[in-house]
């Protein structure tokens, strides 16, 4: 069985056997100089660790030493560094360098969580040039998927034997997963323009790069379903409804509006309304970027043309189809839509999501439907926002009723500008790791100790990604 799938099915939500001590609810610390004394590091020995970069140990060092809390500065030092810790394998191919990142516990390389793991040390690359080569190689990875597949969510290092294989799709030897989802595609994007944006370095922008940037346009628009459903079907076999997909692998219909179908929503799930707006709304911001290396690196002034009018039709397609009337928060963001007039009021846990969308740099934290938006999704009138006695938080049907995922809490404080929320937040991070160390996929909402996925990269250095930023912010 496929571990993404959660420990539900298989083996039932994992429990931890270290007790909370009573520490739900205790504020932050307010005295101590940082130091970890109490706990023991859960990274691996230096010699097991799969990268060290000594810019990333010194921003550990530093930010650690900042922490007055030492719970939190233990749990800061464990996740920050788990990418790298666990996750990457670097090396060179002809010359150049090349990353793979498999997720954590599945073998396998995401080219959402690849592009959201190695993000954190973005801004660390200028001060270590092994890490930026190994970013640089992340990309490099992430250009030949995408020129085996665009339409493929997860991969293999060479050819690997997915249990997948017997999907109804266009399954190759070289994919995990061929589930389509266009944040897929925005997630490499938008880690290429920043590398590029922070270090300078236009090397990775060779023909591959261009031929890889055409396939994501061209995908887009295949997907705005204007000529037909388009080559992309998916059907697997399974007990579970959002692993596969209705109407013969080709989703509920669509109004072809100028939205983008995405069959798939970031959690792998299958969409309901195949318009998903957090998605369409990452691509808006992925193809002005694709527009702006076109024309500055690639001197290809018709396609950054074509980028940026995609760009816009989305974009208008998004405000004419994609804000609606709720009947408490006024005007919203919907989460899907399917062009006919059908809308969903809701919200994912995964990123992007609606509550994700100033993180990504689709919104202004002050736009005020976007204000609407997160009021809505951080109530009750979410089906999925859970409320525990141990927590509050976004959870999602991927794994179920009354699962919270730290994800949704660590979106929550990066898109507030309330101390008091942030601090909330930072308390239940800190309070439903299960003493373990690190963040989780998700927690049940009454007892953390009850959670899913124990190795969850991404989920650890967002949160290192967090404390960072409330940290420089002076929200911390």
């Amino acid at each position: 069985m496929d571990t993404r799938r959660n420990f539900l099915k298989k083996s039932g939500i994992i429990a931890a056997t270290v007790p909370l001590s009573g520490m739900i609810g205790w504020p932050l610390a307010a005295c101590g100089s940082g130091s970890v004394a109490p706990y023991t590091s859960k990274r691996p020995a230096p010699t097991s660790r799969k990268f060290t970069s000594k810019a990333v140990e010194e921003a550990i060092a530093a930010t650690a030493k900042r922490l007055k809390d030492p719970k939190l500065a233990w749990m800061f030092e464990n996740c920050f560094p788990n990418t790298l810790d666990t996750t990457v394998e670097y090396s060179w191919s002809d010359g150049i360098p090349d990353t793979f990142v498999i997720t954590g516990d599945i073998p396998a390389m995401w080219l959402r969580d690849s592009s959201a793991q190695v993000w954190p040390y973005l801004s660390l690359a200028g001060k270590d040039e092994q890490l930026r080569r190994l970013l640089a190689g992340v990309i490099r990875r992430q250009i030949r998927c995408i020129l085996i597949d665009p339409y493929a969510n997860a991969f293999y290092k060479d050819e690997g034997n997915s249990e997948w294989l017997k999907d109804k799709t266009d399954m190759k030897k070289e994919l995990h997963e061929r589930k389509w989802e266009i944040d897929s595609l925005c997630y490499p994007v938008r880690l290429a323009y920043n590398y590029w944006k922070t270090t300078g370095d236009a090397s990775v922008f060779d023909d591959d790069a261009m031929r890889a940037a055409q396939l994501i346009y061209d995908t887009f628009r295949q997907q705005q379903r204007k000529d037909g459903l388009g080559p992309y079907r998916f059907q697997r076999v399974t007990d579970r409804q959002l692993d596969t997909v209705s109407n013969d692998g080709y989703g509920q219909p669509l109004n072809p509006v100028g939205l983008i179908n995405s069959t798939f929503r970031p959690s792998d799930d299958a969409t309901t309304y195949g318009f998903l707006i957090p998605s369409n709304m990452f691509a808006v911001v992925s193809l002005r970027q694709l527009a702006e290396m076109s024309r500055t690196l690639g001197s290809n002034a018709g396609f950054a043309a074509q980028c940026g009018q995609l760009a816009d039709e989305v974009e208008k397609a998004v405000k004419e189809y994609g804000i609606v009337e709720h009947k408490k928060y006024g005007r919203v963001y919907a989460y899907e839509v399917d062009g006919f007039g059908n809308a969903s009021f809701m919200d994912d846990a995964n990123v992007p999501g609606l509550l994700s969308l100033p993180y990504l740099g689709c919104v202004s934290l002050d736009e005020p439907v976007y204000q609407n938006t997160r009021k809505l999704v951080c109530s009750t009138d979410n089906p999925y926002f859970f409320k525990g006695t141990a927590a509050e938080g976004i959870g999602g049907p991927h794994v179920g009723y009354d699962m919270v995922w730290p994800m949704s809490i660590i979106m929550r404080a990066m898109t507030s500008t309330d101390k008091t929320e942030i601090d909330h937040c930072v308390r239940t991070l800190r309070d439903t790791d299960a003493n373990t160390g690190f963040m989780h996929e998700s927690f049940h909402k009454d007892d953390p100790t009850r959670f899913t996925r124990k190795w969850f990269a991404w989920a650890n250095t967002l949160f290192g990604e967090l404390i960072m930023k409330l940290l420089n912010d002076r929200r911390l």
